[in-house]
């Protein structure tokens, strides 16, 4: 039984919210600027939250400063709490397994489960709550702290040694998530990648990505479970 830290992302991995963040950030970014439809085209997948403020600042031709997003995440939060509750547009639950494979971990104590995700802490709260999930997760890396995906493996594995996380474990690191982005930060972090096609790209896809495993989705808990012990 080798020990790891298991770290999940949540949009497209765990759950798909029914765009309730796009809505959310759209409506935000309108309050807190003038300014309507900020990140229409923009790709959100695998990106952080603070990455997709700074390009809509920038687009706008506005400061990009510590201030201006503190004002953005302030309006944001409270209107994804309300987004979260209208069934939206496209698909809003739980991924396939996604829960069926949390509980599973439960009886795993030697695999420390952890968030890893682009979502400011809050909203990646008020997301995991509204799907009864949040209670598997006590802590995570957020866009709170770095706008870079790349930066939240290492955040993660500092902040780990917080919780009394053993060594062994943070020596053996496992990002799951939905995108190349997920890929590339487990990558350049020397952690290992497990990728799911329930997001925004194929297994063919993610598998030219360089994933060090990939599945069509969770629902196969056995098959999951086999990859991480």
């Amino acid at each position: 039984m080798k020990p790891a830290l298991i770290l999940f992302d949540i949009d497209g991995t765990l759950l798909l919210s029914g765009r309730a963040g796009l809505r959310a950030m759209t409506r935000a970014f309108e309050q807190a600027f003038g300014i309507t439809d900020a990140f229409a085209g923009e790709h959100f997948g695998g990106r952080t939250d603070s990455y997709l403020v700074s390009k809509a600042l920038q687009k706008a031709g506005m400061p990009d400063t510590i201030e201006q997003h503190d004002r953005f995440r302030d309006t944001y939060i409270p209107l994804l709490a309300e987004e979260i509750q209208h069934p939206g547009t496209g698909h809003k639950g739980l991924m396939p397994g996604a829960k069926e494979l949390l509980e599973a971990l439960d009886d795993h104590h030697h695999l420390h489960l952890a968030l890893l995700t682009g979502n400011y802490r809050e909203a990646a709260e008020i997301k995991l709550q509204h799907f009864e999930l949040w209670d598997f997760f006590e802590w995570g890396a957020f866009s709170d702290d770095a706008a870079d995906r790349n930066a939240l493996v290492p955040i993660a594995k500092i902040r780990a040694e917080t919780y009394d996380i053993p060594v062994e474990a943070i020596d053996r690191v496992i990002v799951i998530g939905d995108t190349p982005h997920d890929i590339e930060c487990a990558r350049v972090a020397g952690a290992r990648s497990i990728a799911v096609a329930t997001g925004g790209y194929t297994v063919q896809q993610l598998r030219e990505s360089g994933a060090d495993d990939v599945l069509p989705d969770l629902s196969d808990t056995k098959a999951v479970l086999a990859l991480l012990v």
